[in-house]
């Protein structure tokens, strides 16, 4: 089967795959959800839902800094990978011996398009359908009652943020905040006092990469007295595929 990746390259999928390899963590735990974790033969460090994929299956470096020669030990029939998350250099090394499908999303209808993508090798529609139902009520359910401005953090020395064309920025748009970042690009470097001029009602700190804490509420009262600064988990706002599911709440 030729699939075409979000790049738009052409892939060549052979079927029936036994032997996948994952370069993400949100696609690992999409496709042990489609395939099954005992088709998953590597895993990266960040790779950690489904739980049991922790305790059984390889490790084989993070996802910018790859063991390439342990990956292709393993002779995978097909590795998932992604342009943002992976480095271009070990994707072009990795797909000279093995098929390699590079996925890029930015919105949550890019994640139904993918997951709807792998549908086609899994041949598991009911299970995709329930994936996006499920998301789509899970967005619905948490969504805010009225429209609140919003700095979302990832990080700290320095502070980034989230600007547009970024799926956590159509996450927050679904949930019904304002991103006060909305017309600066990616993941812009920010500062006390930008958030300070943006005057967002709500500061929202992710759990990942930077992994806020209570104490950094504290520290940001100091410069936001009367803002609304909440902990939130980041898996809920950054992991596309079939983690919103499981999640009940976006908040800690």
């Amino acid at each position: 089967m030729i699939l075409t990746d979000e790049i738009g390259r052409k892939v060549n999928v052979h079927q029936p795959l036994s032997r996948i390899v994952s370069l993400v963590p949100s696609h690992t735990e999409l496709l042990a959800d489609l395939f099954g974790i005992e088709k998953i033969v590597c895993r990266t460090k960040f790779c950690i839902h489904p739980q049991e994929i922790k305790l059984n299956t390889p490790m084989i470096g993070g996802t910018k800094m790859l063991h390439i020669d342990a990956i292709l030990a393993l002779k995978p029939d097909l590795i998932f990978a992604n342009k943002e998350e992976n480095n271009k250099e070990d994707i072009e090394q990795l797909e000279k011996y093995i098929p390699v499908y590079v996925s890029d999303i930015s919105s949550l209808q890019e994640s139904y398009d993918f997951i709807k993508q792998i549908g086609k090798i899994c041949a598991k529609p009911s299970l995709i359908e329930a994936i996006i139902r499920e998301s789509e009520k899970v967005l619905e359910t948490n969504k805010i009652s009225m429209n609140k401005t919003a700095a979302y953090l990832i990080w700290k020395k320095p502070y980034m943020s989230v600007g547009k064309n970024t799926y956590i920025h159509d996450i927050m748009k679904r949930l019904g905040f304002a991103n006060v970042f909305h017309q600066k690009e990616r993941y812009p470097e920010t500062s006390i006092e930008e958030i300070q001029s943006l005057n967002p009602n709500v500061i929202l700190l992710s759990s990942e990469p930077y992994p806020f804490k209570q104490s950094d509420i504290q520290e940001l009262r100091e410069h936001f007295p009367s803002t609304d600064i909440q902990l939130v988990d980041g898996e809920f706002f950054s992991w596309y595929g079939s983690r919103i599911p499981k999640l009940t709440s976006f908040k800690m």
